[in-house]
């Protein structure tokens, strides 16, 4: 079975996942924690958005072209869950922005993805 209606969520995940950084980091509420990225940030908007969106077209032409192979269904799973979590890390961004969110809150949320993602390095 390929994998064209989840290969599509996450491609549109990965582009949305860029338009909320470059939000987020050029209105001072965030940074971006990938340092690779936060490099390409700084030379310009368009080439971050660009390089997001060639790994998304590159990742997207793997998982249509070997679809049909276990490894390929595991890996657009883990991919989904892990840009289904930083889609809730932007909206805790989002929603702190706003000024919805308690500073203590945001602190401990804060530490908490730190811990997450120390743990996965």
């Amino acid at each position: 079975m390929h994998l064209f209606r989840e290969t599509f969520l996450l491609f549109g995940l990965n582009l949305l996942d860029a338009l909320l950084t470059l939000i987020w980091v050029r209105s001072g509420v965030a940074t971006e924690g990938n340092r690779l990225m936060a490099r390409l940030l700084d030379i310009g908007d368009y080439t971050f958005l660009g390089t997001k969106l060639i790994i998304g077209i590159i990742a997207a032409a793997v998982l249509l072209k070997w679809g049909n192979l276990p490894v390929a269904r595991y890996g657009v799973s883990v991919a989904l869950v892990v840009y289904v979590g930083l889609m809730g890390i932007h909206v805790v961004t989002g929603l702190s922005a706003l000024g919805l969110i308690s500073e203590s809150f945001l602190l401990d949320f804060t530490g908490l993805t730190s811990e997450m993602l120390a743990s996965t390095r």
